[in-house]
This record gives C-alpha cells, structure tokens and sequence, in this order.
C-alpha cells in the first residue's frame, strides 16, 4: 500500500512538472519549466490547495535518489578534458562556492519561515 501511495504522490510531483513544462512551451519564458512548476507547487502548497501529505512520501523518496541524478552529468564530464584544466578547476570552485552560497540561503530562509510558523502558533 505505502509504494501505491508514494507511486501517486510521484505522480502529483509529475504533473506539476508537465504543467510547468507546457507554461514554458506555451510562452516560450526564458525560466525553466521545471522552476515554474516549482513556483506552482511552492504556491499550492502555501495556500494549502496541496496538503503536504499529499506528497510528502513521493518527495522523500525522491530526495533520496536524488545522489543517483548526478552521475550522467559526472561522466559526461570525461568526455571534456578541457574541464579538467585550469579552467576546469576554476570552475568547479565556482560551482562550489555558489553551491555552498545556495545551501546557507536555503538553510536561513527555512529557518525565518519555521520561526514564522512557530510565532504564528504562539
């Protein structure tokens, strides 16, 4: 029962992906479709049309595959040996750098959000 749930959950996660997908199609916008359906599930879920629980398994499950999405990319890399050069150096501390900038922003605005939600509570 519980794969059936997290299959529909995945699902949900998809549709939102493919709406997001068809907006960028349909408009042709310089975002990506998969940041737009990011907006829209991040919209849906503050305004509490999408309870959490409606997808909370799915992304977990997700989130923890998400390790096996970066190896295409990795070996893509040996293809280039540029990248492993000077310049591929510097640019692997770009990545890094904006990757722990990323992280840190992530972490202080979950943060100011729980506080939020915990003063809100009382």
């Amino acid at each position: 029962m519980k794969f059936l749930i997290t299959f529909l959950q995945i699902c949900i996660l998809y549709v939102f992906s493919f709406i997001g997908n068809a907006i960028h199609n349909l408009f042709h916008l310089g975002i990506p479709g998969s940041i737009i359906a990011l907006i829209l599930l991040f919209i849906c879920l503050c305004l509490k049309i999408i309870p959490i629980k409606f997808i909370e398994h799915g992304a977990g499950f997700l989130l923890g595959l998400l390790s096996l999405f970066y190896i295409p990319a990795t070996v893509g890399i040996m293809n280039y040996p540029s990248l492993l050069s000077l310049h591929g150096l510097l640019l692997v501390l770009v990545v890094l750098l904006s990757t722990v900038i990323s992280i840190a922003i992530a972490g202080k605005s979950s943060q100011f959000l729980e506080k939020e939600r915990t003063l809100k509570k009382g």
